[in-house]
């Protein structure tokens, strides 16, 4: 898979943006791809040194629209936190 493949969408919330201060950035990532892939997939896109990743599969949530109901879809979230020698990722500096 290429890097682009893997890393799907940077996540945009309050709470994301707070990691940004440790150098803690949160991206919606391939349901098939390892820890292992998403730092090689980080560290190929925004040129930067991985420390670590944490994953979470994100179950997908009950909606209704009048007397229809379905599930929103289900995907996988990663945490990626970088070295401290490392660089920011220049991207999500715009959003402070």
């Amino acid at each position: 898979m290429r890097a682009q493949d893997i890393v799907i969408r940077p996540i945009i919330t309050e709470k994301s943006m707070l990691g940004i201060a440790e150098k803690k950035y949160t991206f919606e990532v391939a349901k098939s791809a390892t820890k292992i892939d998403i730092a090689r997939a980080v560290e190929e896109l925004f040129k930067v040194k991985v420390a670590k990743v944490n994953t979470v599969h994100v179950r997908g949530h009950l909606r209704r629209q009048g007397r229809f109901e379905g599930y929103t879809r289900a995907w996988k979230k990663a945490y990626v936190t970088l070295t401290a020698d490392s660089k920011t990722i220049e991207f999500f500096e715009g959003m402070m």
